[in-house]
C-alpha cells in the first residue's frame, strides 16, 4: 500500500479533520497539488473572456527596490547618488543606466513614477500589493491573480490557472476562495515541476484514484461533504496534470540557444521565459519573483547587480511576447512593495520610503512610450498624478478585462470586491 493510501486508510478510521486529509494529499502530490477549475455557475461574460485567453506575467522585486536606481534617477543631484541615466527608446524618457535593455523596450512601456502607499513594513506592504487590502486578523484575502484567474481563467484545462516562479511569498494565495485558486509554486524554472511523475502503470493509478473515490464517499457520509468535495478537486486537477501532455511547458530544453542566452543564464530569466511558454499553453496568471532588492547596505553595488540578471530578462520577455503575437493579450507588470528613502544612509544604503516608488506596466492595451507622474528634483515628494494601489490594480484589472468590483462573500458573511476603490489610471491606455 502506498504511504498517501495508508495516511488515507488511518484518517477513516480516526477522527477527521480538514487539516489531516489536505496535509496527508499533499504529502502524495506535492508541487502539482494546485488548482484553477472555475467555478461551475459561469456568466455569459466571463464564458466569453475565457476564449480571450487574456494572461498577466508580474515579475516581482521582493524586498523593494529603489526607484533611483531603476526607472526614476536624479542624476547630479545629493540624493541620487552615483547612478546615472541613460536615453530610452521613446523620447525624452531616461531610467537607470544599468537598465539598458529596457531602456530599447521602452515605446512598449508605460513607465509610473507616482505609486504612493502607507505600508512600510515588507510583510504587509507585499500583502498588500499581492490582495490590494490592508492584512487583517480575521480574513485572509484571495490574490489579485486569484481573483482575476476566478473570472476568466480557461476551464477544462489540465494546467494550473495561476503559477509562481521563485521566492515563495507566505500568506499570499488563494485565501478563502479555496483550493481551486492557490498558485502552482515553483521554486526554480527550467524543469518538470517535482512530484508530478505518478510512480506506476495508468491502470494501476486509475484504480488507486477508484479506491480513494470510495473512502471520499464515506468521509461524506460521515458529515465532511465540503472537505471531500475539496479534496476531490485537488486530486481531479493534480492527477490530470500528472498524466497530462501539458507537462513538456515546464521543459525549456527545445528553446533556442540563442533566446535563452538573451533571457540570461539566471533563475529569473529562465523563469521569464517559462512565463512565455505558459502564456503560450493557456496560464491566466504567472509571477516571477527575484528577491534581494531590500539594500539598507551597499545599495548601488546590490542594485546594479539586480539589474544585470533583471534587465535583460525583462527586456527580452516583452520582445518575445510581442514577436509572438502574444503582448496584446498579455500583460506585463513591474513593481515591488515599496520605495528607498531619497536620503542614503551611512551604510551607503537607502532604507524603506512608501511615500514615492515606482514601476511598470506593458502589453493588453497600454499605451508605451510614457511616464505617468513625477516626483520633485529630489525625489523627496510626488509633484503630479499620484497613483495608489487601488487606482493600479483597478487599471490592472481593465487590461485584464475583469471587474474591478466583482464580490465574494468572505467566511465572515462579508461580501468583498475585488478592489474596495480605485481609478483607472489616466492616459494609460491607448
Amino acid at each position: 500500500m502506498s504511504p498517501v493510501i495508508h495516511d488515507l486508510v488511518q484518517l477513516s478510521r480516526n477522527h477527521f479533520t480538514r487539516r489531516r486529509l489536505l496535509q496527508s494529499t499533499a504529502a502524495g502530490m506535492g508541487a502539482i497539488a494546485a488548482g484553477g477549475l472555475l467555478p461551475a455557475c459561469l456568466s455569459a461574460q466571463a464564458a466569453d473572456l475565457q476564449q480571450k485567453k487574456r494572461s498577466i506575467i508580474v515579475l516581482w522585486m521582493q524586498g523593494a527596490p529603489s526607484q533611483f536606481e531603476t526607472f526614476d534617477p536624479k542624476p547630479g543631484t545629493e540624493t541620487g547618488g552615483p547612478t546615472q541615466a541613460i536615453s530610452t527608446a521613446a523620447s525624452g524618457i531616461q531610467i537607470a543606466s544599468t537598465f539598458p535593455q529596457v531602456a530599447k523596450m521602452m515605446n512598449e512601456i508605460a513607465l509610473i513614477r507616482s505609486l504612493t502607499n502607507k505600508e512600510g513594513n515588507h510583510q504587509r506592504a507585499t500583502y498588500q500589493l499581492h490582495t490590494g487590502y490592508i492584512p487583517t486578523g480575521s480574513v485572509k484575502h484571495p490574490s489579485l491573480g486569484a481573483n482575476i484567474s476566478r473570472q476568466i481563467a480557461p476551464a477544462g484545462q489540465d494546467l494550473p490557472s495561476l503559477v509562481t516562479i521563485g521566492n515563495a511569498i507566505a500568506g499570499i494565495g488563494a485565501g478563502y476562495l479555496g483550493i481551486n485558486y492557490e498558485p502552482l509554486h515553483l521554486n526554480q524554472a527550467g524543469k518538470i515541476p517535482d512530484n508530478v511523475a505518478i510512480g506506476t502503470s495508468t491502470e494501476r493509478f486509475d484504480r488507486r484514484l477508484g479506491l480513494l473515490g470510495q473512502m471520499d464517499q464515506q468521509f461524506a457520509e460521515r458529515g465532511g461533504a465540503s472537505v471531500v468535495q475539496t479534496h476531490r478537486d485537488l486530486y481531479s486537477k493534480a492527477s490530470g496534470m500528472a498524466q497530462s501532455k501539458d507537462l513538456k511547458v515546464f521543459d525549456l530544453d527545445e528553446e533556442p540557444a540563442a533566446l535563452k542566452e538573451a533571457y540570461g543564464d539566471t533563475n529569473f530569466g529562465r523563469g521569464c521565459l517559462l512565463a512565455r511558454r505558459l502564456v503560450e499553453a493557456g496560464v491566466t496568471y504567472i509571477e516571477v519573483r527575484v528577491g534581494n532588492w531590500d539594500t539598507h547596505a551597499d545599495n548601488f553595488e546590490a542594485t546594479t547587480r539586480l539589474a544585470g540578471e533583471v534587465d535583460p530578462a525583462a527586456a527580452t520577455l516583452i520582445r518575445d511576447l510581442k514577436d509572438r503575437g502574444l503582448l496584446d493579450s498579455t500583460l506585463v507588470v513591474w513593481m515591488g512593495e515599496f520605495g528607498r528613502t531619497p536620503k542614503i544612509n551611512a551604510r551607503t544604503g537607502r532604507d524603506h520610503f512608501p511615500k514615492a516608488f515606482n514601476g511598470f506596466l506593458a502589453g493588453a492595451g497600454i499605451r508605451g512610450g510614457q511616464v505617468i507622474g513625477r516626483t520633485s528634483a529630489e525625489g523627496t515628494e510626488i509633484e503630479d498624478r499620484p497613483v495608489t494601489v487601488g487606482d493600479l490594480f483597478t487599471s490592472i484589472c481593465a487590461a485584464m478585462k475583469v471587474n474591478p468590483k466583482d464580490e465574494t462573500m468572505s467566511p465572515q458573511g462579508r461580501p468583498l470586491k475585488v478592489i474596495e476603490s480605485g481609478e483607472i489610471i489616466q492616459g494609460l491606455f491607448a
